[in-house]
């Protein structure tokens, strides 16, 4: 499962919500778009002292996913599909969509922007 920045914002914080759903897969997915997502809130962040040995943590625990050539390319129907059917979203969350579906694997957010992509499951909490 793909970890989107709102769920590793809610899993740092410790939500037992979200912990019953990533409890369903051993091993977490980051993609580097959220890895820099969230690097920049942590700059601006007041608990970043705590939080960045936690997300450090996280980072190493995690398959670090990054953007290849064959993103590129799912990332451009992805983008177009949306454009058809007149649901643009941010573009960090066509890259991270783009993620899932090359690599087949649902995306853990609470933002229901993802609803919008063909073949993206999302899971909330």
């Amino acid at each position: 499962m793909i970890l989107d920045t709102n769920a590793v914002s809610a899993l740092l914080e410790g939500d037992p919500a979200l912990e019953v759903v990533l409890a369903r897969s051993a091993r977490h997915e980051l993609p580097v778009i959220v890895i820099g997502e969230y690097r920049y809130g942590l700059a601006r962040s007041r608990l970043r002292r705590r939080l960045v040995p936690l997300f450090d943590e996280l980072i190493r625990e995690s398959t670090v996913l990054s953007v290849g050539v064959e993103t590129a390319a799912v990332y451009a129907k992805v983008r177009e599909g949306l454009r058809a059917k007149g649901t643009p979203i941010p573009e960090n969350d066509v890259w991270i969509s783009a993620l899932a579906v090359e690599h087949g694997l649902d995306i853990v957010s609470r933002d229901r922007d993802f609803d919008h992509v063909a073949g993206v499951r999302r899971r909330s909490w």
